[in-house]
């Protein structure tokens, strides 16, 4: 049962805000936190069912921006992994508990940020190799299970792009993009699972404001920071988000 009260909306105006920020700014990767924030107050899949909606009217809004500045090859390669992938969530969602694999996810996703760091530090002199196009596939379907189970496919995207030399701009709409495309192969599903209600579409009502408001700031922050400050930022975010998975995983 979800409660429409002034305390819901304390804790869920900022958390689709956050999640406007980080998703139309910064790639995706810190927006699923928002439905952690949403499921300490509210039934874990009326969270998801809350912010659904909002994540889909974000990528609706970020589109124009960065329309056509993606990587159209990496994002087909997501999308084709990614979409079965929901099926798999959609599938297993009811009888399959996601903690291993969020810990698997918050893992790699923490190993990637360390192995470049050492890169970085020329601590190891290799060769910084781009993934083929075969673990685009791979990814993709890791990003469709986890960002359908928790709205948590930012980190795994964020992998795989993050290793094929795309710059900032075309990082960003990549992520756009991807999750326009997977955000709607998710909405049906959802509506199955019940976890849309007649409260969950007032509640989503009350918070366009703020998914539009996060919105215009994480596309205004895009522009304003330099490339290598919004690569760190970047890193830093899988980072917290790959450890919050692990946390979430084990705890």
């Amino acid at each position: 049962m979800l409660t429409l009260d002034l305390f819901f909306f304390i804790v869920a105006g900022p958390a689709v805000l956050f999640a406007g920020i980080s998703k139309a700014g910064f790639g995706s990767g810190a927006a699923f936190a928002s439905a952690t924030i949403l499921a300490l107050v509210v039934e874990p899949g009326l969270a998801l069912g809350v912010m659904l909606p909002m994540l889909m009217l974000i990528d609706v809004s970020s589109l124009r921006p960065y329309w056509r500045k993606w990587s159209a090859p990496d994002v087909k390669l997501l999308v084709l992994g990614g979409l079965p992938g929901v099926v798999a969530g959609a599938l297993l969602y009811q009888v399959a508990s996601a903690d291993l694999f969020r810990v698997l996810i918050g893992g790699v996703a923490v190993g990637f940020v360390l192995w470049q760091l050492l890169l970085a530090s020329q601590l190891l002199n290799l060769k910084r190799d781009r993934m083929p196009d075969w673990a685009g596939v791979a990814w993709g379907t890791v990003v469709g299970f986890t960002t359908f189970v928790s709205h948590a496919g930012g980190p795994p995207a964020a992998v795989f792009l993050l290793s094929r030399g795309l710059n900032k701009t075309q990082f960003q709409a990549s992520t756009v993009l991807l999750f326009w495309v997977l955000n709607i192969a998710k909405f049906f599903p959802y509506a199955a699972l019940g976890m849309f209600t007649a409260q969950t579409f007032l509640a989503n009502i009350v918070l366009v404001p703020f998914a539009l408001l996060g919105t215009w700031i994480g596309v205004k922050a895009h522009h304003l920071v330099p490339e290598r400050v919004f690569f760190g930022l970047t890193y830093v975010l899988l980072l917290v988000t790959g450890s919050k998975l692990i946390w979430d995983g084990l705890t």
